[in-house]
């Protein structure tokens, strides 16, 4: 399936994205599932239900999380985070809750990660391929994680609507829940792809009563 792992909702002081926008168009942008990742938490529980939709679409919340040494994505069913943590203490932290912590755009200039948490083994999957960053970062990633042994995902980091589904995920197996999202990727079992946009499945073109669903946007 292909899953984008990293999308702003309105939610985010960053974003103007609306849940809603996101649910209607993911499918659309060939999108098998979405991660909604806004910053300050999972915000986005109260207003969507996570796992399969009606249309086959799967939902996930986890959040983005930013420290001084870098900006991560968070999965897992996990107890609230302590605000302020350093990166070495949120991803211990993550980790001995059973969560999975994704370094997001790792090489991005100003919003770096610091390349010590790689040589101390606390990072263990990042970013190869971000939505919003440079080329050369995103190639600086993927180098940085051969040398490491890391395993690589990808994201769109959408904050709009034409980014959605720019970038994703390939995973070789069907995942509807946190726990298989987090199992899938501490087994380093995704890949990071750039997409272009899809034709609308069948499902989405037209609905049991007939009628046309709104189109791609």
């Amino acid at each position: 399936m292909l899953m984008d792992l990293h999308i702003h909702s309105h939610l985010s002081p960053c974003s103007r994205l609306p849940l809603r926008q996101i649910l209607a168009q993911a499918r659309c942008r060939g999108l098998d599932g979405v991660c909604l990742t806004d910053h300050g938490g999972r915000l986005a529980l109260g207003q969507v239900r996570e796992g399969p939709q009606a249309d086959g679409l799967v939902v996930l919340v986890g959040h983005e999380y930013a420290t001084p040494q870098g900006d991560f994505l968070i999965f897992g069913d996990l107890e609230p985070l302590p605000a302020e943590l350093n990166a070495a203490s949120l991803l211990l932290a993550v980790e001995g809750q059973g969560g999975v912590a994704v370094a997001a755009h790792p090489f991005r200039p100003g919003r770096g990660l610091d390349p010590e948490l790689g040589r101390l083994g606390l990072v263990r999957v990042i970013e190869g391929i971000n939505g919003r960053n440079p080329a050369g970062s995103n190639r600086q990633a993927r180098q940085w994680a051969g040398q490491h042994g890391l395993s690589l995902v990808g994201g769109s980091d959408a904050h709009s609507l034409a980014e959605l589904g720019g970038v994703a995920t390939f995973f070789p197996y069907n995942i509807a829940s946190q726990a298989e999202l987090v199992s899938a990727l501490k087994a380093g079992h995704g890949q990071p792809r750039r997409l272009t946009l899809a034709s609308p499945p069948p499902s989405l073109r037209q609905d049991q009563a007939g009628t046309t669903a709104p189109a791609c946007l």
